[in-house]
């Protein structure tokens, strides 16, 4: 796939938003991106999945891992391409994020990290330490978006589909409150 068809299939599956919205960082913006829409559509899924799936069909992967909820069907899907095994990380009480529910790891397991945005690259990063402290190797990180402005970095392959600038504001910056449009909540738009 290419950045442009990624793009065109959050579109396509109403995941990429315009409008005036709050993030979660207290900022706001233009755009929205809401994973889930593209997500549940399985001929997107598979697509995309497959896609990233390629990136890293020569690395030997036997584990893909997806931080919770976001990175939960694409771990799965993923690992299906590659014949590998999915799990996924969820947060631990120490803030950090961690394998629960009996997943268990062989030390040298060859693991590949997939999310769906890419942000601050906070859960990955916590994803990856949990994993390497368990004695395994990070093959690398496969996202499906970084929507970082190039700001997420790892210390592994990082691997994106389709990168997308989404500019934000302060709210006493905010050019659209300034204009007077009202802020939108994602979930409350239907396509």
């Amino acid at each position: 796939m290419t950045p442009e068809s990624v793009i065109e299939a959050f579109r396509a599956a109403g995941a990429l938003l315009e409008g005036h919205f709050l993030y979660t960082s207290g900022r706001h913006g233009r755009r929205f991106l809401q994973a889930a829409r593209v997500l549940q559509y399985p001929e997107h899924t598979d697509r995309l999945c497959a896609a990233l799936a390629d990136r890293f069909k020569a690395d030997g992967v036997e584990l893909v891992v997806g931080p919770a909820t976001g990175g939960i069907v694409l771990a799965y899907a993923t690992a299906r391409c590659l014949g590998a095994r999915a799990a996924y990380t969820e947060k631990d009480e120490e803030g950090g994020m961690a394998l629960k529910r009996g997943f268990s790891l062989k030390p040298g397991t060859r693991v590949l990290v997939v999310e769906d945005i890419t942000t601050t690259g906070g859960s990955v990063k916590k994803s990856i330490a949990h994993l390497r402290a368990r004695g395994t190797h990070v093959v690398g990180v496969g996202v499906l978006i970084d929507r970082s402005g190039g700001e997420a970095a790892f210390d592994c392959r990082f691997e994106p589909l389709a990168s997308l600038t989404m500019e934000s504001w302060p709210p006493e910056d905010c050019p659209l409150c300034a204009q007077g449009h009202r802020l939108i909540e994602p979930d409350d738009i239907i396509v």
